[in-house]
């Protein structure tokens, strides 16, 4: 055998017992006639002593060995004079009496440590050696593991784990597909699945009540901290549910997760619709670990003679408990925040509640003291508060550019730790959005969601008002699920896709197959989908969900490591009757 036992299972108990391990060399340490080697595989860290007393060729042997060498070492366990408490096997040592060198290595591009020298193009590039470092591999231990009671909790709740198509057709609806070209059926293409939707939808059909799947997506969108290319779905759908039943079962999981991974008790998760959300928070994700909802303060600020808030569509801000301190440096470099482009606003107000209870701001010459007291009283200020003010002629965009200056003052004052969990669903999304430019409606989620029953007749007279039978879960401010009920009639169906502009040609061309399955008796259904990828990296308590997959793509979309996407051979590109694109 190549070893009996792991590089992190040894302990006194084994103490006088002869083992054989086997990993990477970690570091090495030369102290007199003696040499230490630290023996690291995928469980932990052992400590090898080689001794010029016992046996010199085997010192000398170990004095050659470079870092990630791959060594097989038998020995005696023994109890170490100097323990190591950060380390599971910190209280022995191996007297090594045998030694093989089963594979020498180049000294690699940066450390295998915790904290590491190497920059994320650089360790993306060896991503093969990043994946041993310790932090790494705990968030692939922690995938597993969450995948792993993912599928125990929905198997004893009756789901079935069932594979679907990777090679569809494309729908233009959405975000872009990635394409397929086929070489049997010439200038045709497949694309790769953005959800597994339809094909779950006619699981429902076909009488597999609950169905799972921990599923590939892809998406050719533009890439940021929590997206990637390809990603990974808990994908799941219901049979003979409603909203209630979707929800109760999913935040089941949720909780079943907290407490198997986190030891964390979750309560009954609340609940807030998708207007409030915007109204108080800005976002339909809110991050509800810190209060400093929005307040409107339109009534009380206007016709004063300060034209930026008489002429505004809305006038809100938020209050942040403890911050009166904030320098006038400080209060400049928040307002050239929401000044960047990426945010908009064309600048900030601000107002300290004084310790004797008066209010100061940066518009005094506007205000009386009366009216800044009405201000403090609609946030329930108190001395030492600091109330931050914005405006704007759209209010759905100004409340947007209040939703960034939160988050950063949450940050700021230390209130978004990445050990504290704060999870709701977000309910009632609208079933629409218009769209000015395209002078059109489109489907908020996707055009199989549900309206709300008692908003169906609205269908024909204001679609923009019709609610969705829809709900998002949302932890710590990040979207980490959501679903749907979904339409199981046929007629409804058509008349959604009529609304969002199909004709009933296109509708039948893209999405008749569906339809049609509808006619033979689709049950009522609905579903829930979780992102793997945020759930872990929330988890794990990470920025980005890179570091919880194992070979990701990079910001531009490319895998720098194998060197995808590349250019295709002339002769390929001619089996697929593609015209060659000459590199740029």
């Amino acid at each position: 055998m190549f070893r009996t036992h792991t590089c992190g299972e040894l302990n006194l108990q084994y103490a006088g017992q002869t083992v054989t391990l086997a990993g990477w060399v970690q570091r090495i340490r030369k102290m007199g006639g003696m040499t230490f080697v630290d023996l690291r595989d995928r469980y932990g860290i052992t400590q090898l002593v080689f001794s010029d007393d016992a046996n010199a060729e085997l010192c000398e042997k170990a004095n050659a060995l470079g870092r990630e060498y791959v060594v097989q070492a038998t020995g005696l366990v023994s109890e170490r004079t100097s323990k190591n408490a950060n380390l599971s096997t910190g209280d022995i040592e191996i007297l090594v009496n045998d030694f093989t060198i089963l594979n020498s290595a180049k000294t690699p591009p940066f450390t295998i440590e915790d904290n590491t020298d190497g920059g994320d193009d650089l360790r993306m590039r060896y991503r093969y050696l990043d994946l041993r470092r310790n932090t790494v591999k705990k968030n692939l231990e922690l995938r597993h593991q969450m995948a792993f009671e993912t599928r125990k909790y929905l198997n004893d709740n009756g789901f079935l784990e069932i594979e679907t198509p990777v090679l569809i057709g494309s729908t233009p609806e959405g975000a872009r597909d990635f394409v397929v070209p086929s070489r049997m059926n010439p200038g045709q293409f497949y694309a790769l699945p953005q959800s597994p939707q339809t094909f779950k939808q006619l699981l429902m059909v076909s009488g597999f009540d609950r169905y799972f799947q921990i599923v590939k997506c892809f998406r050719d969108e533009d890439l940021r901290a929590d997206r990637q290319p390809e990603f990974t779905q808990i994908d799941c759908e219901m049979s003979f549910v409603e909203q209630e039943d979707v929800i109760q079962m999913f935040e089941g999981l949720s909780k079943h997760l907290f407490k198997s991974i986190k030891g964390i008790e979750l309560g009954d998760l609340p609940r807030i619709t998708w207007h409030d959300a915007m109204k108080y928070y800005g976002s339909d994700k809110p991050d509800t670990r810190f209060e400093m909802k929005f307040v409107e303060i339109d009534d009380i600020v206007k016709g004063y003679g300060f034209s930026v808030f008489d002429n505004a569509a809305y006038v809100g801000g938020i209050c942040a408990k403890g911050a009166a301190t904030y320098t006038r440096k400080q209060l400049d470099a928040l307002t050239e925040f929401v000044k960047r482009p990426q945010i908009g606003a064309k600048g900030m107000v601000y107002a300290r509640v004084e310790a004797d209870g008066n209010v100061k701001s940066s518009v005094d010459k506007f205000y009386s003291q009366e009216v800044l007291q009405q201000v403090k009283a609609a946030f329930n200020a108190e001395p030492g508060d600091l109330i931050l003010i914005l405006s704007g002629d759209n209010a759905n965009k100004t409340r947007k550019q209040l939703c960034e200056l939160r988050l950063e003052m949450g940050s700021q004052l230390g209130l978004r730790p990445t050990d504290k969990y704060s999870c709701l669903w977000v309910v009632d999304f609208p079933l629409l959005e218009w769209d000015d430019e395209t002078e059109r409606f489109y489907a908020m989620h996707h055009p199989f969601t549900a309206p709300k029953p008692e908003d169906i007749p609205l269908l024909d007279t204001d679609p923009g008002k019709v609610r969705a039978n829809a709900y998002d879960m949302v932890i710590n401010g990040v979207e980490v699920g959501g679903g749907s009920i979904r339409i199981h009639d046929s007629a409804l169906q058509q008349k959604m896709f009529a609304i969002l502009g199909f004709t009933p040609e296109r509708a039948q061309e893209q999405f008749g197959f569906l339809m049609n399955a509808f006619t033979y008796g689709a049950p009522p259904h609905g579903g829930l989908a979780y992102g793997l990828d945020r759930y872990v990296s929330l988890f794990a308590e990470l920025d980005s969900i890179r570091d919880c997959i194992a070979f990701p793509k990079n910001n531009s979309g490319r895998d720098v490591m194998i060197d995808a996407p590349s250019f295709l051979e002339d002769s390929q590109l001619d089996e697929l009757f593609l015209k060659t694109v000459a590199p740029k």
